[in-house]
């Protein structure tokens, strides 16, 4: 039986302190030894606000670099999102999809066994430390995001436990010519709109990623505050849904 109810829509809104996770990057030669991971709320594209504590925190050349993203994760709910029958969640770090994939898959929002249709920068395909999570439990998927998967790590889990049956991943100019399947959920990290991809025309992209928005259902969108300054990131956003 499908769950459903507030306690799947219900997520964020506390500190990690411990090395595990995305805290555990540099963390014994941090002096802050903490990270937020904000609450989820509804709110329209133009309501997104950055801001809030850091999220994310590494030590680059020896100097501790804190990395602040959205105020908090946003279940969009633009007028013209919904109309066109999109659930899409916004986030930080890239970990916190497999959440909302696992949550989708309670609500009944989304199908096991699609392709993941991944576009960022980076392939984020480590293999974590381990695979042991309950799907079936929002709680335990909880922990295991938090406490497990990093950003880099988060989708060979959802492979191993078959929320997708396949994987194609958009980060060069030439995956972008590929055919994309017909059923598909799409997740987008916004790092591939930093200046390192340049080299890829901006409006190429975003004509392309709207082609991709118009293809799926369920759409899960990283800022990623470490790989991508957020008002950049939050510009292609607004691009991407014209606004």
């Amino acid at each position: 039986m499908k769950k459903s109810g507030p306690m799947l829509d219900n997520y964020g809104g506390f500190y990690i302190d411990r090395p595990v996770g995305n805290n555990a990057f540099s963390y014994d030669d941090r002096t802050n030894k903490k990270i937020n991971v904000p609450s989820l709320i509804d709110a329209r594209i133009d309501q997104v606000e950055l801001g809030g504590p850091a999220t994310f925190i590494e030590v680059d050349d020896g100097k501790e670099v804190e990395c602040f993203g959205m105020k908090n994760m946003y279940h969009l709910v633009d007028e013209n999102i919904l109309s066109r029958g999109k659930e899409i969640y916004l986030f930080d770090n890239h970990n916190h999809a497999f959440y909302f994939w696992c949550q989708a898959l309670l609500k009944g929002s989304m199908k096991r066994g699609q392709v993941l249709l991944h576009v960022d920068q980076h392939k984020d395909t480590r293999i974590p430390p381990n695979y042991d999570v309950d799907i079936d439990d929002i709680d335990d998927v909880k922990r295991y995001t938090n406490e497990v998967l990093n950003v880099g790590s988060f989708i060979k889990p959802a492979i191993h436990h078959g929320i997708f049956s396949d994987l194609m991943i958009v980060d060069s100019s030439y995956s972008m010519e590929m055919s994309y399947p017909d059923d598909y959920v799409l997740d987008i990290d916004l790092d591939f709109f930093s200046k390192d991809m340049d080299y890829i025309d901006y409006d190429l992209k975003i004509y392309r990623l709207r082609e991709y928005i118009e293809g799926a259902s369920l759409i899960t969108i990283a800022s990623s505050p470490y790989f991508i300054e957020q008002d950049r990131a939050l510009q292609a956003l607004r691009d991407l849904f014209e606004l």
